[in-house]
């Protein structure tokens, strides 16, 4: 049984390697900002952060899903869709994409605390049998060290590593020492909750580990 993650983010795809599975990748074609303007005007309010990461999981598993009926009809296993967005005070705060927002943000975030939301949609495809989904919203809270300087701020924003990802911060890599504490699921901050993947695999049937796909690294030698 094979598992097929319908994002290509880096972060993800190391997430379920170090877990013990090799995922496919598909990017899904979703036009995440057009998804929500339709539904916030439809509906006539602003869509709150557990609903707005939900949807765009399940869109973006969904067209995944849709995609495999036309290509790869013997298809067997799971197709994983997420979307995280971080919570401060009340605002939301996405992507940064331009270094001044990046830097503002970690000046606000200092020693605060805020929380990841991140939405789960997970499917069961098998050949002949029609998709059947679960899904789900998992939190993390987050802290960050308050004696981060102006300086290291200024060194990790020209990384260019905030720049792209929901909250201007990764856990897992050179964003990680300035977090002093995370409560919750730690691979939710990392992109996706890993104990919330193999709970939704369990309601659609599927033992976790029977998706183990490929051996553990080892620890390095000295």
């Amino acid at each position: 049984m094979r598992v097929l993650l319908a994002s290509t983010s880096p972060a993800r795809r190391a997430l379920l390697r170090q877990a013990g599975i090799e995922p496919l990748t598909m990017a899904p074609e979703v036009d995440e900002d057009a998804v929500i303007h339709a539904v916030e005007s439809a509906e006539g309010r602003t869509l709150p952060p557990d609903e707005h990461v939900l949807l765009l999981a399940r869109r973006k598993a969904l067209d995944v899903v849709a995609r495999l009926a036309l290509e790869d009809v013997e298809f067997d296993g799971l197709v994983v869709g997420g979307d995280s967005m971080f919570e401060l005070d009340g605002r939301i705060l996405g992507k940064p994409h331009e270094p001044a927002v990046a830097t503002a943000r970690w000046e606000a975030m200092r020693g605060r605390t805020g929380v990841l939301h991140s939405g789960h949609s997970v499917y069961r495809v098998a050949p002949g049998h029609a998709p059947v989904e679960a899904h789900a919203v998992a939190h993390a809270s987050v802290t960050f060290v308050d004696d981060i300087t102006d300086a290291e701020i200024q060194a990790y924003v020209a990384t260019g590593e905030p720049l792209a990802v929901a909250g201007a911060f990764t856990i897992d890599s050179l964003g990680g020492p300035f977090i002093s504490r995370v409560d919750g699921d730690p691979s939710t901050v990392v992109g996706m909750s890993l104990s919330t993947l193999r709970t939704l695999a369990n309601q659609l049937g599927v033992v976790w580990t029977d998706l183990w796909n490929r051996a553990p690294e080892g620890p390095e030698q000295p």
